[in-house]
């Protein structure tokens, strides 16, 4: 069976998107480890820390996978585990001052990029289609829920 020609545009355009190497000098990454340091890149710019069991929560994995992804990365000197001030238990996870140089620079990087193709695509054009996506995707993700609600009833 044939994929509709909706399906087939949607998926041409991710591969595209996700094949760019819009961050040069990066790690090879895994999606949960990216999404980890993204989580902690958060709580650094707010100005505050994050550990480990909060980590787990909003990548909704446990703890000791958390803990075996901070490991890693810790290995690879993109993060530092430093102890909380009051209380020796926690450990807070944050980006080493290598990566977070590293993590600005290529912020910079992808700004530059993304500015430039705003500008001939047009801004308002830009904001409109990241508008539309965010709405597409709410319907897809929600229409996927309905549907595999009916299958399992």
């Amino acid at each position: 069976m044939e994929l509709n020609e909706y399906a087939v545009r949607l998926f041409h355009a991710v591969e595209s998107v996700e094949g760019l190497k819009i961050f040069s000098d990066g790690a090879e990454l895994s999606r949960t480890e990216f999404r980890l340091l993204r989580e902690v890149v958060a709580e650094q710019t707010k100005g505050s820390d994050i550990i480990s069991s909060e980590l787990a929560r909003r990548l909704g994995v446990t703890r000791s996978a958390v803990s075996q992804i901070v490991t890693k990365l810790e290995k690879s000197g993109i993060v530092v585990r430093a102890a909380a001030p009051n209380d020796r238990k926690i450990a807070y996870v944050r980006l080493s001052e290598t990566s977070l140089a590293l993590y600005e620079k290529q912020c910079r990087q992808a700004n530059r990029l993304l500015t430039r193709v705003a500008e001939q695509f047009g801004k308002e054009r830009t904001k409109q289609l990241a508008k539309d996506c965010d709405e597409f995707i709410g319907l897809l993700k929600e229409t996927h829920a309905e549907m595999h609600k009916k299958k399992t009833k």
